[in-house]
């Protein structure tokens, strides 16, 4: 078995040594560079894992590994130019540096590079894993819609926020291990439990960033504190303080909410008090040890051996605990 950092240096060292020689080379500039960012490379390496369960040695799913990465940056480079980012991960991202015209084809490009590469698997599950990944590309559109029409609501329930960070996060950690043990050859009850694995680890992960952008260490975190405060965000946190908020609170809450001109520090320090009265900082953590558990009772159902878990169970608790 690998371990999860073996599987990470082996996925960084491919994607490195990816080369795109078509023409004209503007297309592809920009693939290259959003690819050379580096990040987590979480998704490939939760294929390859999944996959490692079943086979020993992990060389012969290169291209549906490859696959997953290039569609996620797809994602990115799209939802850049959305968001009007300027940085991705310390660098101009790809609209600040060719320009939006530029992203969006490169990012279509990159879409039709991922299913290139995804349907380089054998003819038997071919199929199979090519439906569920065109299911959840579609499904990280609806999240994404979800997600900007969440903008302009103030009345986003628990149950559809967390809905929206289930299609836009949690399916494609779910299909990048549910696809790694259909590669490996798992019965079917393995790879939906894997899959359900990936969902519950997703939306944990999701309110994870939701707590820790307010409560996080910024020198662990990696981001200052507060952005989603600053930006009304429709969080976890703003959601449930809203619904628990009494009369004068929910006034003070949508006041700063609807503010134009405001010093942010005041903002974020007005916004994590209401939050602190309304107990949400304490009702994030809930909900982040109820998907966990969830998480934890669907990797349990996955019918291998213990000791061939472990890097999962440890990556899951990793994930978990980032504020530390």
């Amino acid at each position: 078995m690998f371990t999860a950092s073996q599987l990470s240096e082996m996925v960084n060292r491919h994607i490195e040594e990816l080369k795109f020689t078509r023409n004209p080379e503007g297309l592809y500039s920009p693939v290259t560079y959003v690819l050379s960012m580096g990040g987590k490379r979480l998704r490939p390496v939760l294929m390859l894992m999944a996959y490692n369960l079943y086979r020993e040695q992990v060389d012969d799913i290169w291209g549906p590994v490859t696959g997953i990465e290039v569609y996620h940056n797809h994602t990115l480079l799209h939802d850049d130019v959305m968001d009007h980012a300027d940085l991705r991960r310390g660098k101009p991202t790809v609209h600040k540096v060719w320009s939006e015209n530029a992203a969006i084809l490169s990012g279509d490009a990159m879409l039709i590079l991922a299913y290139h590469y995804m349907s380089q698997c054998p003819d038997c599950c071919r199929k199979e894993v090519l439906d569920l990944f065109s299911l959840t590309a579609l499904e990280i559109c609806e999240g994404q819609q979800l997600d900007m029409e969440f903008e302009q609501r103030k009345d986003v329930s628990e149950a559809e926020y967390v809905e929206m960070i289930r299609l836009k996060t949690s399916v494609l950690l779910a299909s990048a291990l549910k696809i790694g043990a259909l590669l490996g050859g798992a019965p079917v009850e393995d790879a939906d439990a894997l899959y359900d694995f990936g969902m519950n680890m997703g939306v944990a992960f999701q309110l994870q960033d939701d707590w820790l952008d307010v409560y996080g260490d910024p020198a662990v975190f990696g981001k200052n504190i507060g952005g989603d405060i600053l930006c009304n965000k429709k969080t976890y946190l703003l959601i449930k303080a809203a619904e628990r908020a009494d009369a004068d609170q929910r006034a003070q809450l949508e006041a700063w909410v609807d503010a134009v001109s405001f010093d942010p520090n005041e903002k974020i320090e007005a916004v994590t008090t209401l939050y602190n009265q309304l107990g949400v900082r304490e009702l994030c953590r809930e909900k982040i040890g109820e998907y966990t558990r969830r998480a934890k009772v669907s990797l349990a159902a996955v019918n291998v051996a213990a000791e061939k878990k472990r890097e999962l169970e440890k990556l899951l608790n990793d994930l978990m605990c980032r504020e530390a």
